[in-house]
């Protein structure tokens, strides 16, 4: 009662004092900058700031170039090449009244005209080095074009093959999915975006897209904060944390919000938890369509909800600049507001350096783009990013003294697939298609037929008969097969995950004749493949591999390269299996082939057709002696984790070395397996090398009842392999 009386009297004697307002925290010299501009800015020119439009065209043209005089356009997108760039730029600089530069962005998923495999497929090396290296090719071309801001890395975790924009993300793991938006973001950015080789990052989608029900584009998202926390946040956060300046929201309804106007992740979870003080841009027309989703009666609600959710910009439509004068006046936004999404616009402009250097250099862009450093960079890329599927009796790799091959498929000489989908600047003429690249690879000696046999989709067989006749004449068929770029990407959901059109029927047709087939894929999803699993001796997953494909694919065929890239997603036996990924629940009725009464199929197995980070290659390698530094630890130590790998075949080869662990009991369910560290390694044969890993709080620990981020006492298991089933094991205790 003593310290209760106190603490009353003290109380009393605070709440007399005179309020002394504290000294604000010094503004760094470009906050002070802002400042300054936000004092001369009419109401106009700010919400011209919250606006990013499509570029100029033939309709708009004069009206656009008005709106850029009078300061009403805070960018452009799809606006290419240097001079078109700097003619814009000039009038912004030099003939608005707060000459504010403008920002031109650009879908440069892959590659700008130097076209990389698509981010999949790069997903597929387990090499962060490489992506950030195939990044920076990307954002020294895009730069040196005029592109000052990209639209990429899209970070989006899913587990369902039927979304189509699986292909522009790394697939089902949040940890995996980390490292790469890491990568990418440092190889967009750099250390200083300003530089004249770098350009300002954008993590999209914010956040849970790659949820969509029913894998259908668009489409509504409703999982709980522990997955959203656990799963589909953690890439989104690596990126903020290596420093990306925007991100993009998404066009999802996530738990019957829409992303774009979701007060909790682009401000209590983004703004608040993790400090971002970059700015937020809708994806496109996402603002008015708040109004279909059912959030907004009318375009006036619809600012309303996205400027006050923490939306900073919105693309292509023009409601912002529209509505905002009249909700202001009605109080149902503040200045203040406004000010906020400005100051963060204009924050992320003086960064890029747009302020002291508008302009690009025109020159760069004639000696950068395509050049032959980059192309290097691309096959290198492509053939790193292949997973060798099976290879029954080392059919792989091929000599290149074989008398005769028959390269067969509809994508065998196809310029269009390797693109794949979002290939920005890309062109079709610049790309090396497989056929190309296989007789590019061998001697005059070595004859090279080619039949496409049937489309990708639908058409006819009447093919068939010429391939089949060019397969028995041939001494090896390399069978190229998979999806259109078209049929992967945005609005590129499919129902089947089965080859389309005639070709698995095609490979039928060139099976039958006996002789010795590779299958390769290209395609931007997994696919059900599992007559050709069982029937065909070797497949190589190339994915869309860019535009020196053919040169990759046949250096791995032939076996100058030793193919190393693992799968970063599960691939299934059937697509009612879907969705299907590794780290999942054990479930109460763990799946048992004698019990009925647990949890599977009665038409299919449950388990994949080939699993999470699977891949083989030309060699063999071996991993013995896993230690722990410890068998106990505390919840804020360290564990130290080796284990050895050895090359005992007889070539030089790349393995990926998985680290996986397993918390037995908790508070909350966890997954049967998590993945948590990795290594790519280069072995000669019979050399033996010694991995580590470390194992701290943010690998043991998760998000509990309460969405507190907890390493929790207990048994933990751990699992050192080169794929996410089997491995070495061993175990560990957390004493609380």
């Amino acid at each position: 009662m003593k310290a209760v009386a106190r603490a009353l009297i003290l109380y009393l004697i605070i709440a007399k004092l005179p309020i002394i307002a504290l000294p604000a925290p010094p503004h760094d010299e470009i906050e002070r900058k802002i400042d300054a501009l936000l004092k001369q800015m009419t109401l106009e020119e700010k919400l011209g700031q919250l606006q990013l439009f499509d570029g100029p065209n033939d309709d708009n043209y004069n009206e656009r170039i008005e709106m850029i005089r009078k300061g009403l356009v805070g960018g452009f997108m799809n606006v290419l090449g240097a001079r078109r760039v700097n003619e814009l730029q000039r009038i912004a600089v030099e003939q608005s009244r707060l000459k504010i530069p403008l920002l031109f962005g650009f879908d440069v998923i892959h590659g700008y005209r130097t076209i990389f495999p698509v981010p999949l497929g790069e997903a597929s090396s387990w090499d962060p080095a490489t992506v950030e290296r195939t990044t920076s090719v990307a954002a020294a071309e895009a730069r040196a074009a005029g592109i000052n801001w990209v639209f990429a890395p899209m970070v989006d975790i899913t587990r369902d093959a039927r979304w189509g924009r699986i292909v522009e993300g790394a697939g089902e793991d949040p940890y995996l999915g980390a490292e790469m938006a890491r990568a990418r973001v440092r190889g967009f950015q750099g250390t200083d975006y300003s530089a004249p080789d770098r350009v300002l990052a954008c993590a999209k989608h914010f956040v849970a897209y790659g949820a969509a029900e029913a894998g259908r584009d668009y489409n509504t998202t409703d999982l709980s904060e522990w997955t959203l926390r656990q799963i589909y946040l953690p890439p989104f956060k690596a990126a903020v944390e290596a420093g990306v300046g925007t991100l993009m929201s998404a066009f999802n309804d996530l738990n019957g919000v829409p992303a774009s106007a979701n007060p909790f992740t682009l401000t209590r979870v983004l703004r608040g938890e993790w400090k971002f003080d970059g700015f937020v841009v809708s994806d496109y027309t996402a603002v008015p369509e708040l109004i279909a989703h059912g959030l907004a009666a009318n375009e006036a609600e619809a600012v309303y909800y996205a400027l006050g959710a923490g939306l900073d910009m919105e693309m292509v439509s023009h409601l912002f600049s529209t509505h905002g004068p009249r909700l202001i006046k009605d109080g149902k936004l503040t200045m203040e507001q406004i000010d906020e999404a400005v100051r963060r616009i204009l924050r992320i402009k003086f960064r890029l350096g747009l302020f002291d250097r508008p302009y690009v250099d025109e020159a760069r862009e004639r000696t950068l783009i395509l050049n032959p450093e980059h192309v290097k960079v691309a096959r290198e890329a492509a053939a790193r990013s292949m997973v060798l599927l099976k290879n029954e009796n080392n059919l792989l790799p091929l000599s290149k003294e074989l008398k005769s091959i028959a390269v067969i498929g509809p994508l065998a000489d196809d310029r269009n697939a390797p693109l794949g989908p979002w290939h920005a600047a890309g062109r079709p003429e610049d790309v090396v298609t497989l056929l190309a690249g296989v007789r590019a690879k061998v001697g005059p000696k070595t004859k090279v037929m080619y039949a496409k046999g049937c489309e990708i989709e639908g058409g006819s067989t009447k093919g068939f008969g010429e391939a089949v006749r060019l397969a028995q004449q041939a001494d090896v068929v390399i069978l190229a097969v998979g999806e259109s770029a078209e049929m992967s990407g945005e609005a590129a959901s499919r129902t089947s995950l089965d080859l389309p059109g005639h070709q698995l029927e095609l490979i039928k047709a060139i099976h039958a004749t006996g002789k010795p087939i590779i299958v390769v894929l290209m395609n931007g999803r997994p696919l059900t493949i599992g007559w050709v699993a069982e029937n065909v001796p070797a497949i190589l997953e190339t994915w869309f591999a860019g535009i020196q494909a053919g040169h990759a694919i046949a250096d791995v065929l032939f076996g100058d390269v030793n193919p190393g890239g693992k799968l970063p997603v599960t691939f299934p036996r059937t697509v009612g299996q879907v969705p299907l990924y590794y780290n999942h629940k054990n479930t109460g009725r763990p799946p048992q082939e004698d019990n009925k009464y647990t949890s599977k199929y009665l038409d299919a197995q449950w388990t994949p057709l080939f699993p999470f980070g699977f891949g083989l290659s030309y060699t063999q390698f071996r991993l013995t002696n896993l230690q722990l530094s410890a068998t106990r630890i505390r919840r804020d130590e360290n564990l130290t984790v080796t284990a050895e790998v050895e090359n005992i075949g007889q070539r030089p080869g790349d393995e990926v070395v998985q680290l996986y662990i397993r918390d037995v009991a908790a508070s909350v369910t966890r997954p049967v397996r998590e993945l948590k560290g990795f290594r790519r390694l280069t072995l000669q044969p019979g050399e033996k090398r010694t991995v580590r890993f470390t194992l701290g709080p943010e690998q043991l620990g998760f998000y509990d009842r309460q969405m507190r981020f907890v390493v929790e006492p207990g048994e933990f298991k751990v699992y050192v392999g080169n794929s996410s089933v089997g491995g070495l094991e061993a175990g560990f205790e957390v004493a609380d």
